[in-house]
């Protein structure tokens, strides 16, 4: 047995005089010290021996199993400081060389177009307010004079999540929630940026698309279609240019009555006709109207004692127009060389 130990020693280390990387140090170490090492596989076989050659061999085990572990820990200090050093040497950075510039990201036209809305309309007065994108029948339609089995239903391609929840087509649902909220029923004045689904997809369409929805709700006799066509006028002004004009037409929308469809001059023809504008001077734009009698009712105000108007535009259209991007679909592409083409914009 002793024989066979100190064999096994000189073999081992033998080995380690060659080793000169630490994965074969460790399959080394593996080989005679690990748990089905040479050496544990002696001190395995140690209970077949009388009692009294047991401490004996036991000593000269251990013996051998330090002075190799001794061997490997002082090579494997030696390998990995050779192991650092190259590593260093091969990392070395010349601080004297010119760095590279550092890319640097900017606002998405989204984010631009959100934020100029909000300045605009909190120096006017209005709250920012959310809602949920996954959004209850009750709230999206029927609050909103659209109950169960109303035609204007079929208008709406809409991603129903289960019968009862959908994901919401448009940000008009805040205006009954903000109404419900609103306990103690004083005047409301907020805009609803967000996101809305729909079930479309082409070059001027997409699935999901931001909208931003406006509720002006007070006391009757302090809000008319007057209010409604300045604020307009005043937003899309703002957004588009001083020189933009507004023409109201009468539409339907479940929500308001009367209702209006608003076009804005084109901007790119100054309304004399282009390809834009299909030749007629006008791009459609916003949707508007006065609260409709029913969904105030419906949601707590009493419609002989208040009134008030709501509006709603897509915000990727408005981007397209303000930044003439002809293609709704590079809004959500994230393609760098798109995005960094508004980094002029702070400049």
């Amino acid at each position: 047995m002793e024989g066979q130990v100190e064999k096994i020693k000189q073999s081992a280390l033998a080995e380690i005089k060659d080793i000169s990387d630490l994965q074969t140090l460790e399959s080394i170490k593996v080989k005679y010290l690990g748990k089905k090492g040479e050496l544990t596989a002696i001190l395995k076989t140690m209970g077949t021996l009388p009692a009294e050659e047991r401490p004996k061999v036991g000593n000269i085990v251990n013996s051998a199993k330090q002075e190799i572990t001794e061997k490997l820990e002082e090579l494997e200090e030696k390998l990995k400081k050779e192991e650092l050093a190259k590593k260093l040497e091969s990392e070395k950075i010349d601080v004297t060389l010119p760095s590279d510039k550092i890319k640097k990201g900017s606002k998405h036209p989204l984010t631009r177009i959100i934020e100029e809305i909000e300045d605009l309309f909190t120096s006017m007065g209005y709250d920012v307010v959310s809602g949920p994108e996954l959004e209850t029948d009750e709230f999206c339609y029927e609050r909103l004079n659209l109950p169960k089995g109303h035609p204007a239903r079929d208008m709406q391609d809409s991603f129903y999540i289960t019968p009862e929840y959908v994901l919401r087509t448009q940000t008009s649902a805040v205006q009954a929630r903000a109404m419900i909220a609103n306990t103690e029923k004083t005047p409301i004045r907020i805009i609803v940026p967000g996101k809305t689904y729909r079930r479309e997809d082409d070059a001027t369409h997409s699935h999901q698309f931001n909208q931003v929805e406006g509720l002006v709700i007070d006391e009757k006799g302090k809000i008319s279609f007057a209010d409604l066509k300045g604020t307009l006028e005043i937003f899309m002004k703002h957004m588009l240019g001083d020189d933009t004009k507004l023409r109201f037409r009468p539409s339907y929308f479940p929500f308001t009555e009367p209702s209006y469809e608003v076009d804005v001059s084109c901007f790119k023809c100054k309304g004399s006709g282009c390809n834009l504008c299909k030749q007629t001077g006008w791009i459609e734009l916003l949707g508007s109207g006065m609260v409709h009698p029913n969904v105030l009712e419906m949601n707590g105000y009493d419609p002989e004692k208040y009134s008030g108007f709501a509006f709603g535009t897509g915000l990727d259209r408005l981007a397209m127009f303000k930044y003439g991007i002809t293609d709704i679909r590079l809004l959500y592409e994230n393609d760098v060389r798109f995005l960094q083409q508004f980094d002029r914009m702070d400049k």
